[in-house]
């Protein structure tokens, strides 16, 4: 793992990162679950692909800082540009998950000299009024394991079964996700910037997804111009781990 200082409008940040693998750049970026809900996948990444794998942690997450002043999805899409320059990457493919999704977009409309392709894993951000995002921070875990995974057996967290440590981590995850993705997770101005996207995307949604239904999917994809539309079966809100197979296979043309 390896941890960077930046200098951005929010102040100096410090994001700590892994990477895996060798080839075209691959920044690959977590959802609300925290960075091990993509750990798995970028080895498998990495591991089938000519990528470097590139994993940043978005700061306040997994125990990690966040300065108060990066408050927002569109202050982190600064703080990757910014790591992008630093690490002097271009031609990127970036992949986000939930709000990681909603942040790739962000940082494609930042940075469209340095990103080369976009994909968006039941991606969060705008505001849809026929098919909105779930009330997420009104739902309790069972309701959250309903609602994110096609089989939801075994997946529903037991915060007494925790250490102090894991619990603290959960509960911090959470904090920071609302604190940049708001009360609702949208930006009800997103949508209408998404049709400033010039980078070819992808948008990749688990049939089962009741966070964000694949209804909402295809908006967001309709919203991006060229953007491709999958639907990926047997998975829900996190395809990347209950399908992933399905989902390697829709990177393997971008090798």
């Amino acid at each position: 793992m390896a941890t960077y200082q930046l200098s951005t409008s929010s102040g100096e940040v410090s994001v700590t990162l892994t990477e895996q693998g060798a080839g075209r750049p691959v920044l690959l970026l977590h959802g609300g679950a925290g960075p091990d809900s993509v750990a798995g996948f970028a080895g498998q990444l990495a591991g089938r692909f000519p990528y470097r794998v590139i994993v940043p942690v978005h700061p306040g997450f997994a125990g990690t800082a966040r300065p108060a002043a990066l408050d927002s999805v569109r202050g982190l899409a600064e703080v990757y540009r910014v790591l992008l320059d630093e690490l002097d990457l271009a031609d990127v493919i970036v992949a986000g998950n939930s709000i990681g999704g909603w942040i790739a977009a962000e940082l494609a409309l930042a940075a469209p000299d340095r990103v080369g392709s976009v994909i968006l894993i039941d991606a969060v951000g705008p505001a849809s009024a026929e098919h909105p995002a779930v009330d997420f921070y009104s739902l309790d875990f069972a309701q959250i394991a309903a609602l994110s995974w096609a089989d939801p057996a075994g997946h529903v967290i037991d915060p007494t079964a925790m250490s102090d440590e894991q619990r603290a981590i959960v509960v911090g995850n959470r904090a920071a996700l609302q604190v940049y993705a708001g009360p609702t997770m949208t930006d009800p101005g997103l949508a209408a910037r998404l049709a400033g996207m010039t980078v070819p995307t992808l948008v990749i949604w688990g049939e089962a997804d009741g966070i964000v239904t694949p209804a909402y999917g295809k908006e967001y994809a309709t919203a991006i111009p060229g953007a491709a539309f999958s639907l990926v079966p047997r998975a829900g809100h996190l395809p990347q781990l209950e399908n992933p197979e399905a989902v390697l296979a829709l990177f393997a043309d971008r090798s």
